[in-house]
């Protein structure tokens, strides 16, 4: 329904405007006008419209400002103002919202981030909840997803993770070397590269590779899914998006990460063997059992405990911007921007927090 009502100098335009109210409204228009002059021209009730509806609104306001060449028009909804310029023949000009003030922009993100965060807590409990689930009952998965993730995020990042662990052991073990044999340590080289990259370089470089390389992947996949409306017609045919989409994902990063850290501190491991024969005059067997008797059970468990959660923190990120995106392709765009930027961030800050539990 329409509506068309005249309250002091206001004139209120509210409702459906479309080509089976808009005569009507013509006629009230056409009576309501007689009555005074219009001082302002309030849009902000109109529901929806089409062309007809436009054109009414334009004659409307070319009416109004031959009247009154101060003539204000108070902003239509966004929707609105859009399908307005698509049709009308001339930019509408309306009246600029207020600039909100700093404490209800402050409240409008505390808001903002309340609703991410809630979303993203439940989104955790229904994927370790289908995660549990689906290491014993295979419904709703797709036969071989386990299996086809498996070697998207893991054998695919094989070369990537191999050429960058392998720099940073010759880089660090390079740049050590050259201190050690200032003062005669060079034995201790194999130790210092060994506590490095299991305790901290191995598990971190790892992380920050899979989450820009594998991460935004995730990320990508599901917001263009969400785009293209595969995820609505997955609920259609009743199968939960998270159930078939992510768990595999999420199970085969849980099993492919702590391996990937494991092929890391490996490669960089052989970098700093390099170093280790050129510059220190060390043997093979040397660097081997010094790095084996430096790392302790602790060591380890933490290092590929770290692996497991960073792999978690990915697939949960990636998820979380892939199932809130908005709009085309420009949405899918920053939601893997996003995506990547706030897993790195995660990694880092959680890689922290074991540092100072494990030190401490």
């Amino acid at each position: 329904m329409a509506n068309l009502k005249l309250e002091s100098s206001k004139l209120i335009v509210a409702g459906v405007l479309d080509r089976n109210t808009v005569p009507e409204l013509q006629r009230e228009a056409h009576h309501l006008l007689r009555r005074g002059e219009v001082q302002n021209l309030d849009l902000s009730g109109i529901e929806s419209l089409d062309s007809a509806g436009v054109a009414f609104l334009e004659c409307l306001k070319k009416d109004l400002e031959e009247e009154n060449p101060q003539l204000t028009v108070i902003a239509a909804p966004l929707p609105i103002l859009k399908i307005m310029r698509t049709f009308a023949d001339k930019a509408v000009e309306v009246e600029k919202p207020a600039t909100a003030s700093i404490f209800e922009s402050l409240g409008q993100k505390m808001e903002d981030a309340w609703l991410e965060l809630k979303d993203a807590v439940l989104l955790c409990s229904e994927l370790f909840w289908w995660s549990i689930v689906g290491m014993f009952d295979r419904k709703g998965q797709k036969k071989g997803s386990f299996t086809s993730a498996g070697v998207q995020l893991g054998y695919d990042a094989l070369p990537v993770v191999a050429l960058l662990s392998f720099i940073i052991g010759f880089i660090l073990s390079l740049q050590s070397a050259a201190q050690l044999k200032i003062y005669g340590g060079n034995v201790f080289l194999p130790d210092l590269l060994a506590i490095t990259m299991v305790r901290e370089m191995g598990p971190l470089i790892t992380a920050v590779i899979v989450a820009g390389r594998s991460g935004s992947a995730i990320a990508s996949e599901i917001a263009t899914m969400q785009v293209s409306e595969e995820i609505d017609a997955l609920r259609m045919m009743a199968l939960n998006p998270i159930r078939y989409v992510v768990v595999p994902k999420f199970h085969a990063i849980t099993v492919v990460m702590p391996l990937l850290v494991v092929f890391s501190i490996i490669v960089a491991e052989i970098g700093g063997v390099l170093i280790g024969l050129q510059m220190l005059d060390l043997s093979i067997a040397t660097f081997i059992t010094r790095s084996i008797d430096i790392i302790s059970l602790k060591d380890i468990v933490i290092s590929l405990s770290k692996s497991t959660v960073f792999a978690w923190l990915i697939v949960i990120i990636g998820a979380h911007y892939g199932f809130r995106v908005k709009g085309g392709a420009e949405g899918v765009g920053k939601a893997t921007t996003a995506s990547v930027v706030a897993s790195i961030f995660a990694v880092i800050i959680t890689d922290a927090l074991f540092s100072l539990f494990y030190l401490g």
